[in-house]
């Protein structure tokens, strides 16, 4: 590395760090003012609270990140021009996209940070938030998954649907099942009455406890019925349908990680588009927000290298408003892909695509000693 480069890397990574740590240590206080009498009220021990606070400092993480590298781009760029340094090493040979470089590279780390912190961990931060406030609430052990009462899934791959009365997700026991098998016409042709059905992971194999089987003719009319009271029925050809599958029909999207997006499409590709629109959505959108850091340090990095005083304050004001404008665009797509009013792709990228072609129109403006007009007043 260059000793021009070193220099622009110290100018910014000073500032970055103190706006960076500053915006969590905020975020800290604000939090453990909200949340602490919460805290004490329930007796809970110090190491509780920091396990707490660090399953949420990825989403915080991700938050302040591309606020911070926007804070510092233009705090450092725009000082150096104040002190006409950018001039010198223009004066000196170097493009204005070779004295950016470094900062370019410090925002593709920055992507490839959040990506991977986006990829697994930030996701599940405001659900475990949620869950552990209310357990902290209600005097329950951190970490205890409350059971979902009367839940009721569509197998419509199988034409089977599931009423369960009491089941906790990521067991492999489901208590109080009622279950319907139903033909190609519609037309019910059996169900299953249990009081408990279990999974067996290693056979792929269901065992129904205590329960009724009933057969039903064509009319709709019971024809023939047994009970297995004192006794297991093993069901082997319900390999498709297991627990994590049942479940995942009462997961919500936002609090998905990428990989369990995967495997809730793959599970409920039987559902309506419409239905998996919000989850093929996140998936993209947990992969393009990440490079918003970068599409901030091209958009910040030219509006903040300014060759008077005078275009100081514009250029700050510009780059400000941009990066406001991108985040409106993100949750505007964000919402349309929800709403399967747009292709899921599409409404995670383009965003980044539209704020990236302004970056680099910016930065080949100024590249090419070309005036970026910025007027907010007369």
């Amino acid at each position: 590395m260059k000793l021009l480069d070193r220099y622009v890397l110290r100018n910014f990574l000073e500032p970055f760090l103190i706006c960076f740590f500053g915006f969590i240590g905020i975020w800290l206080i604000f939090d453990f003012t909200d949340n602490g009498s919460d805290f004490v009220q329930a007796h809970v021990s110090v190491k509780t609270i920091a396990i707490f606070y660090a399953t949420q400092l990825p989403q915080i993480i991700l938050i302040s990140l591309p606020v911070g590298l926007l804070l510092a781009v233009l705090f450092s760029f725009s000082g150096m021009s104040r002190r006409n340094e950018i001039i010198s090493m223009l004066t000196a040979g170097r493009s204005v996209q070779r004295i950016v470089l470094p900062l370019i590279g410090a925002g593709l780390l920055a992507s490839g940070l959040l990506l991977w912190l986006n990829y697994d961990l930030a996701p599940h931060a405001e659900a475990i938030k949620k869950i552990a406030l209310e357990q902290i609430g209600r005097g329950r052990k951190p970490g205890e998954v409350e059971a979902i009462n009367g839940y009721l899934f569509r197998d419509r791959m199988e034409s089977r649907t599931w009423y369960i009365r009491r089941f906790r997700p990521g067991s492999n026991m489901l208590e109080g099942v009622h279950i319907t098998q139903q033909d190609a016409a519609g037309h019910i042709t059996r169900r299953w009455y249990a009081r408990a059905a279990v999974y067996d992971p290693r056979t792929e194999t269901w065992s129904l406890n205590k329960g009724r089987i009933v057969d039903f003719d064509e009319t709709g009319q019971s024809k023939e019925s047994e009970n297995f009271l004192n006794e297991f029925r093993v069901i082997h050809d319900w390999k498709g349908t297991t627990p994590a599958r049942i479940g995942s029909a009462h997961q919500e999207a936002q609090n998905l990680t990428v990989p369990q997006l995967r495997a809730y499409l793959d599970f409920n590709r039987d559902f309506p588009a419409a239905q998996l629109a919000p989850f093929r959505t996140y998936l993209h959108h947990r992969l393009a927000v990440p490079f918003q850091c970068l599409v901030v340090i091209l958009t910040a990095a030219p509006l903040a290298i300014v060759f008077s005083r005078r275009g100081v304050l514009g250029g700050v004001a510009a780059a400000m408003l941009l990066y406001a404008g991108l985040l409106l665009s993100t949750f505007l797509f964000l919402a349309l892909g929800k709403g399967h009013r747009l292709d899921p792709m599409l409404a995670a990228w383009i965003p980044n695509g539209l704020f990236l072609i302004v970056g680099v129109t910016l930065l080949y403006l100024r590249g090419s000693n070309r005036e970026i007009k910025l007027r907010f007043w007369k």
